[in-house]
């Protein structure tokens, strides 16, 4: 069991950890499994490597990010220019279907429409443009609609989850209903949480996931 004080340490430890990252850049915060990471850093894959350090951590049960990219003065960029890379980089990417994706840019934040048939080319598109200066956030509204029209099976996705050493499936309860998966139960951390919905995600013929699994963490109480 951690304290709100030893799971805020282990936060600033999995953070300091990162070589992409500059821990003094990054304020953090615990309560009762929810951690809040503040502050300003330089570039938008900072911020995505910082919550994903956070979620790593044994005991968190959700991540608050309120980290604001701002870039060095002097830096300008305009969202044409912007616009102009991201097509660049989502046309360089072997896992994004060409033409599929829609992207509008305003003020560095990038959104990200279309239709593609794996959620796996969906996390390329994202993961394609992170990297990219000038880029503020980025919203993924990219919707699955899968090319596969088998039924989705029970048993498959249970037995995919089953091959996972990342959690326990036993914990971990399957309904399938036509073309989405719903998850639920309780798993010890949010890595293993979202861990599990990347498996449910590779299923032939899915369009949609409702991961409902609960992070499970016992909190010490300092009278």
């Amino acid at each position: 069991m951690k304290t709100n004080e030893e799971l805020q340490q282990d936060v600033q430890h999995a953070i300091k950890w990162e070589p992409l990252l500059h821990a003094a850049e990054i304020g953090v915060t615990a309560k009762d499994g929810v951690v809040t990471l503040s502050g300003t850093v330089d570039g938008y894959f900072k911020k995505t490597e910082a919550e994903s350090a956070a979620k790593n951590v044994a005991g968190v049960k959700a991540v608050v990010e309120e980290i604001e990219v701002k870039y060095y003065s002097g830096f300008t960029k305009t969202d044409n220019e912007i616009a102009t890379e991201v097509l660049k980089a989502l046309e360089d990417s072997w896992s994004v279907p060409d033409e599929k994706v829609k992207v509008k840019v305003e003020d560095g934040w990038v959104s990200l429409e279309g239709e593609l048939a794996w959620n796996y080319q969906r996390e390329a598109a994202k993961a394609a443009i992170i990297y990219l200066a000038g880029v503020r956030g980025v919203t993924n509204n990219i919707k699955i609609k899968s090319e596969i029209h088998d039924a989705i099976e029970k048993k498959d996705v249970e037995k995919a989850l089953a091959r996972s050493s990342a959690f326990d499936s036993k914990d971990i309860s399957v309904k399938v209903q036509g073309t989405n998966v719903v998850l639920s139960g309780h798993i010890a951390s949010v890595f293993q949480k979202e861990e599990a919905g990347r498996v449910a995600w590779k299923t032939p013929g899915i369009w949609s996931v409702d991961n409902n699994l609960v992070v499970a963490y016992n909190y010490a109480v300092i009278e």
